[in-house]
C-alpha cells in the first residue's frame, strides 16, 4: 500500500523504459487502497548486439528500441490481460540515459498517450530502480536509504517520498561499479556484460587472495562518494605484471578479490549512511544488486547493525518497464501534474527530479 495516498478506484498504469539497451514495458494496477499489483513486465534486450563491441553502442541501442517497442508493448498488454483502452496513465523514462534511446521511448509513449487521451508522466530512471522494490515488498518506510548500483550509476539516495523527494547524498566520481565490472571482465577475457561472468567465476576463487584497493575510504575522503577507476586499474596492472613475469593468472582469485573490494566499499558506505542519518532500512537496487556477493555481504552487515535490508528479485533489479510504471503509480496516487505531450528528454536528469513538469 502506498502510504498517505488516496485514490477512488483501481487504475492501470503503463510504463515504458528505453534508457539504454533494454526495451521494457510494464503494467501495474494501483488499487483504490493504494496497493500496487504487478500485472506484466516484458523486456526485449539488445545486449547481444553490443557484446562484440564490449559495451553499449548508442546508435545500435536506438535502432533496437525502434524494432522492439511495438512487439514488447503487445506482449505486455497480453500478459496483463488488458487493452490500451483500460489504461489510465502512461509513464515513460525521460532521463537519465542515452539521448537517442530515450527519444524512442518518449516518442512511443507520447503516441500511445495521445491516441487514447491518457495523461503522460515523464519520470526519472533512477527513481524507477528504487520504486521497483515496492512491487515486491510494498511501501518504503519514509525516510529510508537506497543504494543504487547499476551499469552507469553508483549512488546513495535519501528517499523521503518516491513521488517528490529523493536526495542524492553520494555518487560515483568516475567509473561506476557496473562499468568497473565490464572493464575488468575485458581484462580477464570474460564476456560482456561483465557482472554475471565475474560473479560466477568469483565463487570458485578466494576473495582474500589479492589485496586490491578500496577507493575513497581514507579518513579525508568523501565518505558517501564512490570511485572504482583506481580499482579497475589496479586489477589491470596486477594481471599485466603477472603475465610479464611469465606467471599464470589465477582468474578466479582475481575475480573474487575484485568483487570483494567492490562489495566491501558499497556495503560499508551504505551501512554507515543508514546509521548516520538515523534510519532503519536500506534498499539496494539496480542491475548490480543481483550480484551474489553484494547481497550476501549487505545482509551480513545489515543484520549486525540492526538494519532492515530490502533487495528486489533480480528481474526487477535490471532495467524494466514495471519500475517506471511503479513511479507513475506513485505520481498518480499523489495527484501529481502530468508532464503532457510537450515532454522532452534529459540524458543528464538528476535524481532529485522525480518527474518532468
Amino acid at each position: 500500500m502506498i502510504q498517505d495516498r488516496i485514490v477512488t478506484q483501481d487504475r492501470i498504469i503503463l510504463g515504458v523504459e528505453s534508457s539504454c539497451d533494454e526495451t521494457g514495458v510494464g503494467v501495474v494496477r494501483l488499487g483504490a487502497d493504494g496497493s500496487l499489483e504487478l500485472l506484466a513486465d516484458e523486456v526485449a534486450s539488445s545486449v547481444e548486439e553490443h557484446a562484440r563491441f564490449g559495451g553499449v553502442v548508442p546508435e545500435v541501442a536506438s535502432r533496437a528500441h525502434l524494432e522492439a517497442m511495438v512487439p514488447t508493448m503487445r506482449r505486455a498488454l497480453t500478459a496483463a490481460g488488458v487493452a490500451l483502452s483500460d489504461v489510465h496513465a502512461v509513464a515513460v523514462t525521460a532521463g537519465p540515459g542515452l539521448a537517442g534511446a530515450l527519444l524512442v521511448g518518449v516518442s512511443a509513449a507520447k503516441a500511445y498517450a495521445a491516441a487514447h487521451g491518457l495523461p503522460l508522466y515523464g519520470v526519472n530512471h533512477l527513481a524507477g530502480h528504487v520504486a521497483a522494490d515496492t512491487l515486491q515488498h510494498g511501501p518504503l518506510p519514509s525516510p529510508c536509504l537506497a543504494l543504487l548500483v547499476s551499469g552507469g550509476h553508483s549512488s546513495l539516495l535519501l528517499v523521503e517520498d518516491l513521488a517528490s523527494k529523493i536526495t542524492e547524498i553520494g555518487s560515483t566520481i568516475d567509473d561506476a561499479a557496473g562499468e568497473a565490472y565490464d572493464k575488468v571482465a575485458r581484462v580477464l577475457d570474460l564476456p560482456y556484460p561483465g557482472g554475471p561472468p565475474i560473479d560466477r567465476l568469483a565463487k570458485q576463487g578466494n576473495g582474500c587472495a589479492i589485496a586490491f584497493p578500496r577507493g575513497l575510504t581514507g579518513p579525508r575522503d568523501a565518505k558517501y562518494d564512490f570511485s572504482f577507476s583506481g580499482l579497475k586499474t589496479a586489477v589491470a596492472r596486477w594481471v599485466e605484471n603477472r603475465e610479464r613475469d611469465g606467471l599464470a593468472v589465477p582468474v578466479a582469485d582475481v575475480a573474487a578479490s575484485f568483487q570483494e573490494a567492490v562489495a566491501d566499499v558499497l556495503t560499508a558506505k551504505a551501512v554507515r549512511a543508514v546509521r548516520e542519518f538515523g534510519l532503519d532500512t536500506l534498499v539496494i537496487s539496480g542491475g548490480v544488486a543481483a550480484n551474489s556477493r553484494l547481497s550476501a555481504l549487505a545482509a551480513q552487515r545489515c543484520e549486525a547493525a540492526g538494519i532492515r535490508l530490502r533487495v528486489p528479485r533480480p528481474k526487477l533489479c535490471t532495467d524494466n518497464g514495471a519500475m517506471i510504471a511503479a513511479v507513475g503509480a506513485h505520481l498518480v496516487a499523489a495527484g501529481a501534474e502530468p508532464s503532457g505531450l510537450g515532454l522532452v528528454t534529459d540524458p543528464g536528469l538528476p535524481v532529485s527530479t522525480v518527474s518532468m513538469g
